[in-house]
């Protein structure tokens, strides 16, 4: 639940809401955001599309043609530019925070964090923040971390299924007696915890306030995690016996992730999703597809080398698989008490740190959005934009979902929303 600094501060960017929490005209507006990260950048040559606008396609072997049965329903963008910034540690730290401080209008939040802290509302997780071997060992780092509560502050995927199951579900085996007892003893934890928290802030400064509500931000989501799931939502199938840390097990947390995912933005849990599929200068091996270097070593391999190139595309192949395997997923399921899928009700981002990652640039950063976002979207498309900073991507974003911020992250580099996307 957003505290009252936080509601002043945001209140002059968001359109009239409804008791939903969308703005009181749904139609027009996407009613839910997941974005979705592959790390260390592309070949351009491999990845762009053939044709432009609305008369494009996807060339035969190329990265973006698993996405080929959804391409009226996504927007390609090309040549968006992340300004000032460089490599993978600024760019993983810029990608979804657009940069700036607390005096920007997210306050230094990701735009996942930011959309949960105005949407997420009493939703049973403002957020569901999801990684895939998001950390591999290498523990928390703007190397490791997409998504941020405020500046420096990084807010941990979940990378255990089972995790998730049991915030989403409780334990199976569990008696709905014996899950009663154990949730009201974890909230008189948590509400002891909230209170001495609460009484800290009185007794800081204000970056370090904005750092404590954060910290009570997640102390209330848990609470809210602790309350039955209801509805005629299904568990999905067991996935207590995958290992999520072991690499060769890469692809079977990936699908489990996206099944909760979907189910918990199906059943009405959530509102706002991430999923991080590994993290810049990942070392994970596709060993799955035959291969046997890592991720971000086939990411630095020159054209001189064109059987590395290719185990590269391959890599990046099975990753778009993966998306339009999310798509697929949102896509076979009503809206809830609308009309049309989810997917057309949905503004899914596509999301990377670096343009070409040979050269440890973020010039022309790859981004795919796809969904309807309820018809905000001009969708079918590919655009060139041409060097635009990705601040304004951002802002389009928040801009589907019914928000009228006028900037996201650092406003020196662009204002308003991106144009030809409406």
């Amino acid at each position: 639940m957003m505290g009252a600094l936080g509601a002043s501060l945001f209140s002059p960017f968001i359109r009239p809401l409804s008791r939903s929490g969308f703005a009181q005209e749904n139609a027009g507006f996407a009613k839910r955001a997941v974005v979705f990260f592959t790390p260390n950048g592309t070949v351009h040559s491999h990845w762009r599309p053939q044709g432009g606008g609305s008369d494009f396609s996807f060339a035969a072997g190329s990265i973006l043609e698993p996405l080929a049965a959804f391409k009226d329903k996504l927007i390609v963008l090309d040549g968006i530019d992340f300004h000032d910034v460089a490599n993978h540690e600024a760019g993983m730290a810029n990608m979804l925070t657009g940069g700036g401080g607390l005096e920007t209008v997210n306050q230094g939040k990701s735009l996942d964090q930011y959309l949960a802290s105005v949407l997420g509302g009493t939703d049973k997780f403002p957020s569901l923040t999801l990684g895939v071997q998001s950390d591999s060992g290498w523990g928390a780092s703007n190397q490791t971390r997409m998504s941020y509560t405020g500046p420096g502050s990084f807010k941990a995927p979940i990378d255990s299924p089972a995790e998730l199951y049991l915030s989403m579900f409780g334990d199976p085996n569990a008696s709905a007696g014996e899950l009663d007892v154990l949730a009201q003893r974890r909230g008189l934890i948590l509400d002891l915890v909230g209170n001495e928290v609460k009484l800290l802030q009185n007794a800081v400064g204000a970056e370090e306030r904005i750092k404590l509500q954060a910290h009570l931000s997640a102390l209330e989501e848990v609470e809210l995690g602790l309350k039955p799931s209801v509805g005629v939502c299904d568990p999905p199938g067991n996935i207590f016996s995958v290992n999520p840390l072991q690499n060769d097990n890469y692809p079977l947390v990936m699908r489990a992730q996206i099944d909760l995912m979907v189910t918990a933005l199906a059943c009405g849990m959530t509102r706002v999703g991430s999923l991080q599929c590994g993290h810049t200068v990942g070392p994970h091996v596709f060993s799955w597809l035959g291969l046997s270097e890592g991720h971000h070593s086939l990411s630095h391999i020159d054209d001189s080398n064109p059987t590395g190139v290719a185990h590269f595309v391959q890599a990046e192949r099975y990753l778009a698989e993966e998306f339009a395997y999310l798509l697929s997923k949102l896509d076979a399921l009503p809206e809830p008490d609308g009309e049309g899928t989810m997917l057309d009700n949905t503004v899914v981002v596509w999301a990377q740190e670096l343009g070409d990652g040979r050269l440890h640039d973020c010039h022309s950063v790859p981004f795919v959005l796809a969904g309807g976002a309820g018809g905000y979207f001009n969708t079918g498309q590919y655009l060139d934009m041409g060097g635009a900073p990705h601040q304004k991507l951002l802002v389009s974003v928040c801009q589907s979902l019914g928000l009228n911020n006028p900037t996201f992250g650092n406003p020196a580099f662009g204002t308003g929303p991106l144009e030809g996307l409406v």
